[in-house]
């Protein structure tokens, strides 16, 4: 399935001194910037005590009309949010930027794999905006049809003796 609306953003992420004996610093994505920023991935952006924020890079968001009541239900949610995905890598800086959605199932699917950190960050106003116009060009309300059940048929789930297929003596 092929994109029919993409938003190009950066991602900001936080490193925390960690409260623990085991990993000396806690990551997560703390926010998203509209377009593409004029600052190289993973440059410092503020440095206090015991937390520093970094650009961490860019990605796009694809939009798919298939999805537009996802996106609805996202926008109306009343905390619209960007789901971030950051994967390990082995290398310093410990994460890359994998990729980021506004989708809250595809969100949801970036945890299966159990490695990549994935959160949720507010969604600004710009994206906001631009996803709204795309709901409201690309969104077909559709019915929802329950399936009704097939009747079981007691005479085909009867036991029949071996060697026979009709069930005949």
């Amino acid at each position: 399935m092929s994109a029919l609306g993409r938003i190009v953003v950066g991602v900001v992420v936080e490193r925390r001194k960690a409260a623990s004996q085991w990993i000396d610093f806690v990551w997560r994505p703390v926010s998203i910037l509209p377009g593409h920023p004029d600052a190289e991935p993973w440059t410092v952006l503020t440095r206090e005590e015991d937390r520093t924020t970094f650009y961490a890079g860019t990605t796009t968001i694809d939009l798919h009309p298939g999805e537009t009541g996802h996106y609805r239900d996202n926008l109306t949610s009343g905390a619209p949010s960007v789901w971030i995905s950051l994967r390990p890598t082995e290398t310093d800086p410990p994460y890359r930027v994998f990729a980021a959605t506004v989708d809250p199932a595809e969100g949801e699917a970036f945890t299966e794999t159990g490695t990549e950190l994935v959160d949720a960050v507010p969604m600004p106003d710009l994206i906001r905006d631009a996803l709204a116009a795309f709901v409201a060009e690309h969104h077909v309300e559709r019915e929802f049809f329950k399936r009704k059940r097939d009747r079981a048929n007691a005479e085909g789930m009867a036991r029949r003796p071996p060697g026979r297929e009709d069930g005949s003596k």
